[in-house]
């Protein structure tokens, strides 16, 4: 059983179900995470609906400490990306096994 999605098996995927070739799907998929990146850097939050929502927080600088050598070092502070499921997503990723989407 495979654990990553990797961008070639979305290519792929774009490939065999809607038939464009692999260079228009590759480009189609660059779009899109360009589009999102965009979004995102812009207005600093990205919602797909039915899907989630991605928020970009600002973590402040602070002191972390080696658990085994217990020294401390400042981490600068820094953009996270956040990702919080819509209720449509959940409900799909939670659905039984016999029942159909």
């Amino acid at each position: 059983m495979r654990i990553n999605l990797t961008k070639k098996d979305i290519i792929n995927s774009v490939y065999m179900q809607i038939g464009f070739s692999k260079k228009i799907s590759e480009v189609l998929i660059d779009e899109i995470i360009s589009i999102m990146i965009d979004n995102l850097i812009r207005h600093k939050k990205l919602k797909l609906s039915n899907f989630g929502t991605f928020f970009v927080r600002n973590k402040k600088k602070r002191i972390g400490r080696n658990p085994i050598t217990k020294e401390e070092k400042i981490i600068n502070s820094r953009n996270v990306i956040l990702f919080k499921a819509s209720t449509d997503f959940k409900s799909k990723v939670n659905i039984k096994k016999y029942e159909k989407i």
